[in-house]
């Protein structure tokens, strides 16, 4: 037998294979990871080098709206009549609803608790839901993107 079926022959690798869903769940999880894992250390070193990091995720944006419509050309009408894609979108749409208060609101006192200070409760949670609606339109994504 040679590795690679030794491998598939696994009880892991066919729930992977059996159950619809196993395989994206552990793609989604692998993926928001893979994100969080690069994502922090990029900032970690931008901030080390003394960049803000607001214009990063600027910067960001400007890659993936442009890209994000290309994909979305690619498959209008698939997307269109995707209820994954109707939910990502809905989560998009409250992220930028988020960012806006949180940059509206407790963002404007950001020098009284940027460094040596805890965040306000308003920050936190705004941080804390950022974080769940970004998360969850990974997951859409993926679903969407599910072979």
């Amino acid at each position: 037998m040679n590795p690679g079926s030794l491998i598939e022959s696994l009880a892991v690798a066919q729930a992977m294979r059996d159950h619809a869903w196993l395989y994206p769940a552990v793609a989604i999880a692998h993926i928001v990871g893979f994100t969080i894992l690069v994502g922090s250390v990029v900032m970690f070193d931008l901030r080390v080098f003394g960049r803000l990091l607001l214009p990063w995720s600027v910067a960001s944006l400007a890659v993936i709206v442009p890209t994000g419509l290309m994909l979305f050309a690619a498959h209008a009408d698939e997307f269109l009549e995707s209820r994954a894609f109707a939910i990502k979108m809905a989560l998009i749409l409250a992220a930028g609803m988020n960012a806006a208060m949180f940059l509206t609101g407790p963002y404007q006192g950001v020098k009284s608790w940027d460094t040596g200070a805890a965040a306000p409760m308003l920050a936190r949670l705004s941080a804390a839901l950022s974080i769940v609606l970004w998360v969850s339109v990974i997951a859409c994504g993926r679903i969407i993107a599910r072979p």
